[in-house]
């Protein structure tokens, strides 16, 4: 479900996926070949929401901010993710139930670990794998991850397109 709020239409690229089951309100922008899945929400009713281009926001995940929010490209968010935070870079995966909190600031080419909670305000330098309660920077990746990321949105992206065959 696609929504005006507060004289505000969400602007979706005409390759974007957006499921029947989603909800994207307000001041929103979809990127080139962005997806967002069954029951994903998508919420700006307090500041812009900016996603990418071949960004994926996976089923039942929250992305919701209380100020401007901007998402990069090349971005997996797993399924059931709460998204509050500022930025989120590009080339980025937000692990399956992680919370990202109020203003927090996620690099390029970070790793946020599955079930994490990065903390309000945090700000991640490029190329962290973090993890845990509260998230913690344990280690840097290798130029290798956007390789990885980029195979995942590549299968994403085929999946799109059967959705849409098949008018889901």
């Amino acid at each position: 479900m696609i929504r005006s709020f507060n004289g505000k239409t969400p602007k979706i690229h005409e390759t974007a996926f957006i499921s029947e089951t989603a909800y994207v309100v307000g001041d929103v922008t979809i990127g080139k070949n962005s997806g967002i899945w069954p029951g994903a929400v998508v919420r700006a009713d307090f500041g812009p929401i900016v996603i990418g281009e071949n960004t994926m926001v996976e089923d039942n995940s929250v992305v919701h901010s209380g100020n401007s929010m901007d998402i990069g490209s090349n971005i997996i968010i797993g399924h059931g993710v709460v998204v509050h935070g500022r930025k989120i870079g590009d080339n980025t995966l937000i692990g399956n139930n992680a919370t990202i909190l109020d203003d927090a600031e996620i690099g390029v080419n970070c790793i946020v670990g599955a079930g994490s909670l990065v903390r309000q305000g945090m700000k991640i330098p490029d190329s962290s794998f973090v993890v845990g309660i509260p998230a913690e920077i344990k280690k840097q990746n290798s130029t290798k991850t956007s390789e990885y990321f980029k195979a995942g949105i590549s299968v994403y992206q085929d999946l799109m397109k059967q959705y849409k065959a098949e008018g889901l």
